[in-house]
C-alpha cells in the first residue's frame, strides 16, 4: 500500500488543529506537542500506516515536524 504525506498532515490536524504541520519544524522544541500528543500520534501513526513505533524512535528529532515524522514512518515500513 502507498501512503502519502497528506494522509500524516491530515492525522496530525485532527490531534492538534491549531498547529501548521505543513511549515512547522519545531513541534517539540517550541513545546507544540506535548507528551500527550506524541503519545496519541504514535498510537494513530501505528495504525494508519501498519507501522511500529518504539521507545527507541520517540526522539525529538522524530517529531519536530511532519517531515521529520514522514522520513521515520517511510524507515519503520521498510
Amino acid at each position: 500500500m502507498v501512503f502519502e504525506m497528506d494522509e500524516l498532515i491530515d492525522i496530525l490536524s485532527e490531534i492538534k488543529p491549531d498547529v501548521d504541520f505543513e511549515t512547522c519544524d519545531t513541534l517539540i522544541d517550541d513545546e507544540m506537542l506535548d507528551s500527550f500528543d506524541i503519545v496519541t500520534i504514535v498510537g494513530e501513526l501505528n495504525d494508519a500506516f501498519d507501522i511500529e513505533i518504539t521507545p527507541a524512535d520517540i526522539v525529538p528529532e522524530n517529531f519536530n515536524s511532519a517531515e521529520s515524522m514522514w522520513e521515520m514512518i517511510q524507515r519503520l515500513q521498510d
